[in-house]
């Protein structure tokens, strides 16, 4: 039991006085002497003790009627908190992820929980609410209703963590207060799983939101399997979670119209391949037939016009393996003797590579510095015999000068498997390579670039620093057997490939996605993507030759959007959303301590009223006040 006012609780100390009054007013008895007053002394002990009693039962009475009128004005109550005296701060975070287009028993889960949150919370009380993508600041229920029955699936899902972080931005700086925290999520078991620190500050509530079932059939990703002469093979992969499933139907349509359509048996996960002519743009959709969530059941990709990457080998030296590499239906390759040299063309190339010229001319030096500034790519192949200063007066300012050569043998015996020149190009890493080794070599002066290959004793064979890539030794076949290692191909293709990032057959939205266009834009000109009503412009980076688009929270609408030039169409890009949310696997939260789990809305919220009601008790001690003042009279008047 609890006080409104406790400091009035001191007036019991007030209940000393009628003691006193009681002990020390005793009534005296007189003694009158009779001549027989034998039979009178029996009614005169029996008066006495009579008197006692009924001076001690009107004192307690007394007593009572003062104590409880002294408890009626200290307000007493009862709570399972401090909640009369402590004000509440709510903040409730409603996941509006992918996965809660599942079906609860009343529906879609998201769409059941904003009716929820709607029905339990009091219009008017002081909230705040967090979703994926918006947030409602100290407002009222009043004041959002219409924005949170509007509320639509974000593509992407707050981190737990993001979460806790957000809320407390939210909270005020108040340690007296009570702050309750709501999770309304269903918990998907990923990565990232719900184990939130404890703040003793902050109760933390979770709302477990499950659907009725977990059957789930997505379409995961969507890759190029095989090409050939004439048709190239497209690839789907299915996922299921649940029951197996005899006939999936799945479509394929080209700008909206259906070319081919097939039908898959799913267990857990299938695949099915549809035959496309080669060397047609594909602007595709792949289709599915689900009840159970939405988002997963289409899938966008693109096949565009083949942009050719321009490459340019400056050299005195073979390039035979140079023309193996690049071959005419990826890149437009040439190549040019230093004293045959047109500086006009830089402005059109993509990639340039330095073969094994003895002298950079300080002219060469500033074209190509000037070529590297503006988005172009690199390489620099030294030659066994150069002149020092004019290949470091190029190199100096990357950090990557050379020393002087160094004519020991090495071998090649180090690969970083980790840098984007060889993701997918290794299924594992390999331990039993063939090294490639050359005669000699120069070292670098400094060692702080990025190490792409690497000789026996940890010295660079290959690194790059931004879009410039060095190697140590000279590559031909008097010096080195790298050419005729399996590591010459994908090192210059990749290096190729990354001049010009061709878009690829999609993208994820959320993630950072870059990828460039061919094109040529005159002064104030931007690229927009656009879909439909859609018309966005992207992060962008204007090179001589090309733009670098850089997304990543933005497009959050999946379909295949057409990159413009006011209203030039250069390139179609597609965008999916991400698929971790096709996954019906849930983590149970109910071991985790110092967390309150409920398994509906209405439960959580029933039990915070519960938690915040308060009983009012002075009424009933003055009923026991009354009643005491009720019995003390009848003492009085009926205890003879």
């Amino acid at each position: 039991m609890q006080f409104k006012h406790p400091e009035i609780l001191y007036a019991l100390f007030a209940l000393l006085i009628p003691i006193i009054v009681h002990l020390f007013q005793l009534r005296k008895f007189q003694t009158e002497k009779f001549t027989n007053v034998a039979f009178l002394k029996k009614v005169n002990l029996q008066t006495r003790k009579s008197a006692i009693i009924k001076k001690w039962l009107t004192l307690l009475t007394r007593l009572l009627i003062l104590a409880a009128a002294i408890f009626a004005f200290a307000q007493p109550y009862t709570s399972k908190t401090n909640s009369l005296n402590t004000k509440s701060e709510t903040v409730i975070y409603l996941d509006n992820s992918f996965s809660l287009q599942a079906k609860g028993a009343q529906g879609e889960l998201f769409k059941r929980a904003i009716q929820d949150l709607i029905t339990e919370v009091p219009e008017d009380e002081n909230i705040s609410i967090i979703t994926n993508n918006q947030t409602f600041k100290n407002t009222t229920l009043k004041a959002i209703k219409n924005d949170l029955l509007q509320l639509d699936y974000a593509p992407n899902q707050l981190s737990y963590e993001a979460v806790l972080l957000k809320s407390n931005t939210l909270f005020t700086k108040e340690t007296n207060r009570n702050k309750n925290l709501i999770f309304i999520s269903d918990f998907q078991e990923k990565g990232n799983n719900f184990n939130p620190k404890i703040d003793s500050l902050i109760q933390i509530h979770a709302v477990a939101l499950k659907p009725v079932n977990t059957n789930n059939v997505s379409i995961d990703s969507v890759y190029i399997s095989n090409t050939t002469a004439t048709n190239v093979d497209i690839s789907v992969r299915l996922k299921n979670t649940g029951i197996a499933l005899e006939n999936i139907p799945v479509s394929l349509s080209n700008d909206g119209k259906l070319i081919a359509k097939t039908a898959v048996a799913l267990q857990g996960e299938a695949t099915t391949s549809f035959t496309i002519p080669i060397n047609e743009s594909i602007h595709g959709e792949i289709t599915i037939e689900d009840t159970q969530l939405q988002f997963d059941n289409s899938f966008y990709f693109n096949i565009n016009k083949a942009s050719k990457i321009n490459v340019l080998s400056i050299d005195n030296f073979n390039e035979s393996y140079l023309k193996r590499i690049f071959t005419e239906n990826e890149f437009n390759y040439s190549s040019s003797k230093l004293n045959q040299l047109n500086y006009s063309v830089f402005d059109q190339q993509n990639l340039i590579i330095i073969n094994e010229l003895k002298e950079i001319p300080n002219a060469l030096s500033t074209a190509l510095t000037a070529f590297t500034e503006n988005g172009g790519f690199l390489i620099i192949i030294p030659n066994q015999e150069i002149a020092l200063s004019s290949y470091n007066n190029l190199l100096l300012q990357s950090g990557l000068a050379f020393n002087t050569k160094n004519t020991s043998k090495k071998k090649i015996t180090s690969i970083n498997y980790s840098h984007p020149l060889y993701t997918n190009v290794f299924d594992k890493q390999v331990a039993n390579f063939q090294y490639p080794k050359v005669n000699s070599y120069y070292t670098f002066q400094t060692e702080n670039a990025s190490k792409i290959l690497q000789f026996e004793d940890a010295k660079s064979f290959l690194t790059n620093s931004k879009n410039l890539f060095v190697f140590a030794a000279a590559l031909n076949s008097k010096n080195s057997n790298f050419v005729n290692s399996p590591l010459i191909v994908p090192t210059f293709y990749n290096i190729a490939k990354r001049s010009l990032q061709i878009p690829n057959l999609y993208y994820t939205i959320g993630k950072e996605n870059s990828y460039d266009v061919a094109v040529t834009l005159q002064q104030d000109d931007i690229l927009s993507l656009v879909k439909e009503d859609v018309n966005m412009i992207p992060q962008q980076q204007y090179f001589n030759n090309k733009v670098s688009i850089i997304t990543n929270e933005t497009p959050n609408e999946a379909g295949i959007y057409t990159v413009k030039n006011k209203v030039e169409r250069l390139k179609n890009v597609s965008y999916n959303l991400d698929r971790t949310e096709s996954n019906l696997v849930y983590q149970d939260i109910s071991s985790l301590k110092n967390i309150t789990t409920s398994k509906s809305i209405t439960q959580l919220f029933n039990t915070l009223k519960s938690d915040s009601k308060i009983n009012e008790l002075w009424k009933w001690f003055v009923i026991f006040a009354l009643l005491f003042l009720i019995i003390e009279m009848g003492i009085l008047k009926y205890f003879k």
